[in-house]
């Protein structure tokens, strides 16, 4: 039995698997298959090995589950139609600080990636 949708997504930072499978409405062994198919989707994942998404890979979701399901495309189109999308994207579009921002967030998870390696010693 397919899963409703729901339209509203949580105001949360980070959401498990199960909660994505919830909210864009498919199965999570579909969004394990998109995740090995999709270069663009790539959800982190925490200490224990559980993905964690945040709300733009929500948005991918819902990018690629229209792709497939009610745009018809198939997967090797919607991959080429994503990757058309992103290489045209312009720079100029950028918000103000929004490249000191990916600096920070760079730092920030090589600091995790440092905390991860201590922690398994």
């Amino acid at each position: 039995q397919p899963l409703a949708p729901v339209q509203e997504i949580p105001d949360k930072l980070f959401f498990k698997i199960g909660e994505v499978s919830r909210i864009v409405g498919v199965e999570p062994y579909i969004l394990r298959y998109w995740e090995s198919e999709f270069p663009a989707l790539r959800p982190r994942k925490n200490r224990s090995g559980q993905r964690v998404y945040v709300k733009a890979d929500l948005d991918l979701l819902f990018k690629i589950k229209q792709m497939l399901y009610q745009d018809r495309y198939t997967i090797a189109g919607a991959k080429q139609r994503l990757n058309d999308k992103q290489s045209v994207r312009p720079k100029a579009h950028s918000r103000p600080g929004q490249d000191a921002l990916e600096k920070v967030k760079k730092s920030l998870r090589e600091i995790l990636e440092i905390m991860d390696r201590y922690d398994q010693r």
